[in-house]
This record gives structure tokens, sequence and C-alpha cells, in this order.
């Protein structure tokens, strides 16, 4: 049986790494499709495109992960912009929310990754807090903080136990959006992992980086619903 299909989105930078060259390159970390490899999936990066392409996409794929990335544009939840929010990636924000819509639309599989939760609830009419203190202590530094999992929900099925986990953000959910719930919390009441409350479609976004654990069960998690769904009846 093939291994599923999971969709990675990318980043787009310029980048200097290329000896000579200096251009415009899609991108993400290793650590995303090395996880995705290691639990059992096959990735495939997925650059910015036009958003009608969103649903022709996703009906290639088994599953979607949504990256960590820059601050999502203000205008996307109605707020005005906070000075310390990064600049926009306009076209970054289109593709990305017109893919969630469509994995939505189409039952798809999902996890959204640190801005990839903040998309998820974006998406769904959600507004994020712009800007808190604690959760990055040195820029460019990654830092491990301890969850705590909401009894009941997906992620508490897949991580039962408060467990420490690497973030790098600064950025959080406010208002949940439609049909969302709060799946885990830190200790200082920071969201840090939001789940569709419809347990038939599998779709969870978390705050901190899993590319950079060792911990597979979330990954492996969606591989598996990925996996349950490329199956044929």
């Amino acid at each position: 049986m093939p291994r599923p299909l999971i969709g990675i989105t990318t980043y787009v930078e310029t980048s200097t790494r290329y000896g000579v060259w200096d251009v415009p390159t899609a991108l993400v970390p290793t650590g995303y499709y090395e996880l995705v490899q290691a639990a059992g999936g096959t990735a495939a990066l997925l650059p910015p495109d036009a958003p009608e392409a969103a649903a022709e996409v996703l009906d290639r794929l088994d599953g979607l992960v949504v990256a960590g990335g820059p601050d999502l544009d203000p205008v996307r939840y109605g707020a005005p912009r906070d000075p310390r929010t990064g600049p926009p990636a306009t076209l970054r924000d289109t593709w990305e929310l017109s893919l969630i819509a469509a994995a939505l639309a189409s039952r798809t599989p999902l996890l959204g990754v640190c801005r990839g939760m903040q998309a998820l609830n974006v998406a769904l009419g959600g507004t994020l807090v712009q800007h808190i203190d604690g959760h990055v202590l040195s820029p460019g530094v990654v830092s491990w903080h301890p969850v705590r999992p909401v009894p009941g929900t997906l992620y508490a099925a897949l991580v039962p136990e408060e467990s420490e986990v690497p973030t790098y953000h600064h950025q959080a959910a406010d208002r949940l959006g439609r049909g969302l719930i709060a799946s885990s919390h830190a200790a200082d009441g920071t969201v840090e992992s939001i789940e569709l409350a419809d347990p038939a479609h599998w779709v969870l976004g978390v705050q901190w980086h899993p590319e950079l654990d060792k911990d597979t069960r979330v990954m492996s998690a969606l591989v598996e619903a990925a996996s349950a769904r490329s199956t044929p009846a």
C-alpha cells in the first residue's frame, strides 16, 4: 500500500545560500519533511499558487501540514496592526488560507504548526493576540515550556500527559474560530493547541514546533488519519 501523501506549505524568502545566487526561494526547514517521513508518510512541498488552485491540490493529497513562519497580516482578522507585528506575507497568507478552506471543505486531515495553527483559527473567523511575552526568550533561539492537554480532546488522546514542547512564537489565538476548541494550554493560560470539535474530521493546530521534537505522536496521528482517508473502502 502506498504511503499517504502529505503536503507541506513553504516559505518564500530571498536566499543567499546557493553559491553566487541571490534569488527568491521556496523552502521549508528539513525537520518538517523528515518528521512526515519518519511517521510513515511521503512529503510534498507546496509553494504558493493561485488561490483557485487550492481545491485541485487538495484532491491530490491525503493530508496537509501548514508550516510555521511569519505573522499573519492583521487585516485578515479585522484588526489594526500592532507595531510588534511583522511585515505582511500577502502571497503566503492568501495561499495558505485557501488551502485550509479547501482542506476543511474536503475533510482532508490537517495539522497547523505555529503560524499554521494561527492561520487555521483565522480561516474559521477567529482572531489573534498580536504580541505576548515569555514565549520567545531570545531571537532565533527555540525555548521549551510545558503544555497541559484538555481532557477529552483529540490532542489529549494523543498526548495525555503534560509535556515539554519546543516553542518560538510571540502571537497566539485569541477568539477561537467557528467549530474550534482549545485542547491544551501553557502555564500562563495561552492556548497552545486547537482542534475541530467534530471528532469525525482530523484537524489539529499546535502552537509549538513538533518538527523540532523527538516526540512523533502528533505527526504519526496525522499520517494515520491520512492513510485511512486514502485507503479505498
